[in-house]
């Protein structure tokens, strides 16, 4: 992983905790050791793609998601502007109920 992914493991364990997924449990989950989880988390060790694939099926969203809110969160700490990322992060968290409520009443979405 290069660049804007430097605190990718800060986005993982900010998502996993907003699903309600304690720690122990996702590593079951990613079919990994705590201690390496929480490396990951602790932006200490770099995700495989694998493992990256398997955090986008738990969460029902693309690999590509995961991949542009850690940059998108890293520049929004570059730019010491992280007022601004919570508010592109809710536009899509709208988006995202908004789709759902769609797909509750009947018809299709699609991922994050």
């Amino acid at each position: 992983m290069k660049g804007g992914m430097k605190m990718i493991g800060d986005i993982l364990k900010k998502t996993r905790s907003i699903y309600g997924y304690k720690a122990k449990d996702m590593s079951v989950k990613l079919d990994i050791s705590p201690s390496y989880l929480s490396e990951i988390e602790n932006n200490k060790k770099k995700p495989s793609l694998d493992i990256l694939e398997k955090y986008a099926k738990i969460f029902d969203m693309k690999v590509s998601t995961l991949i542009l809110l850690s940059e998108d969160h890293d520049d929004a700490l570059k730019t010491n502007k992280p007022q601004e990322f919570i508010k592109r992060m809710m536009v899509k968290l709208i988006d995202v109920m908004s789709k759902d409520e769609v797909k509750s009443n009947g018809e299709n979405s699609t991922k994050v």
